[in-house]
């Protein structure tokens, strides 16, 4: 059984890039440990959530913050022009609009998975807030709370949220931000709020809208599934196919047991090419062999699949705008 690899909607860290330059901090050097360049994110493409320990390590550090997630959560404007955001405006309520939010909610991100708790007769629970990076998390939570606000025309209010790690900031701190009792150390996140809150009318419910905007939210996932398709590429890869030389586009397909056509027309979909698969993937392994070990050059082109160490050299310098060499040792050098 191969682990998922988990995504987050690209419009997340395109909104923290903009809060972290509107909060004075140094999101080049932040955005910069995740190998991002100083400028907003592309939103329309999803990022890989492997990151968010480095990224949110740094933010840490950069910002002398031991609780910058919390606050830049709290400052993140309600994410908009979102198929979650029609799904919500076109249900009848507010209640039918989280079902559909829960239901469809890896468009946002499957790095989570929410869940309805219904069983209370005085409040709902939004459970299965679950990262083991809390300043994500915190981040995260801050965001939907921003956003249910606004959907809900700020009658949404969390009565309690629960978080699940012993250690967070100050009862004082949460307090202040998200304006509840915060309980730490729960079997896993939530938030709870007045249930009453699901019979809101929503005053842009409009079925036939409701109807299309469904039928889209179902397209995008199906077409989220295709994504884990480079995963199965790069396992394949990874495996010892890219150092025998024999990965082309046709031999991966047969691995995959389907056609080099069906494999070509997917990638085409998810706007990529298994060209470029190839090249990022050997990228981030030379990136990887170089930085942490000692692996000779030669080795290193053998594991990358490449035939000549010049063929190597040039690759590399196109990817980084720097010699293996030089790289290696810039890097190596950080942690003598």
């Amino acid at each position: 059984m191969h682990s998922r690899k988990t995504s987050d909607a690209g419009i997340f860290l395109w909104m923290v890039y903009q809060t972290m330059q509107k909060m004075d901090l140094d999101a080049a050097a932040i955005f910069a440990n995740v190998h991002l360049p100083d400028q907003p994110p592309d939103k329309f493409v999803r990022r890989d959530n492997s990151t968010q320990q480095r990224f949110w390590q740094a933010a840490e550090q950069i910002s002398h913050d031991q609780d910058i997630g919390l606050h830049v959560g709290a400052n993140v404007p309600a994410f908009r022009g979102q198929v979650i955001e029609y799904l919500f405006l076109s249900s009848p309520t507010f209640g039918e609009g989280l079902k559909r939010t829960v239901r469809y909610q890896a468009l946002l991100t499957d790095a989570m998975s929410f869940k309805l708790d219904e069983s209370n007769s005085d409040y709902m629970i939004i459970s299965g807030l679950t990262h083991p990076v809390r300043h994500y998390l915190e981040c995260a939570i801050g965001i939907f709370l921003n956003f249910f606000k606004y959907i809900s025309q700020d009658a949404f209010s969390p009565l309690e949220i629960w978080l699940p790690y012993n250690e967070g900031a100050c009862s004082e701190e949460y307090q202040k931000i998200w304006k509840c009792k915060v309980q730490l150390a729960q079997t896993e996140g939530a938030i709870c709020f007045d249930r009453k809150l699901l019979d809101q009318p929503s005053p842009a419910y409009e079925p036939e809208l409701l109807k299309i905007h469904e039928h889209h939210a179902k397209s995008q996932l199906e077409l989220l599934d295709k994504h884990q398709l480079i995963t199965e590429i790069e396992r394949i890869l990874a495996s010892g196919l890219l150092e025998s030389g024999e990965f082309d586009q046709n031999c991966v397909a047969q691995h995959l047991n389907r056609s080099a056509r069906s494999l070509r027309a997917d990638l085409q979909l998810i706007n990529t090419s298994y060209e470029k698969v190839i090249a990022q993937y050997r990228e981030r392994l030379s990136r990887r062999l170089l930085s942490q070990t000692q692996e000779t050059i030669d080795q290193i082109v053998y594991l990358t699949g490449f035939s000549e160490p010049s063929a190597f050299s040039r690759a590399f310098k196109r990817w980084t705008g720097e010699t293996p060499t030089a790289y290696r040792q810039r890097k190596q050098s950080a942690f003598d």
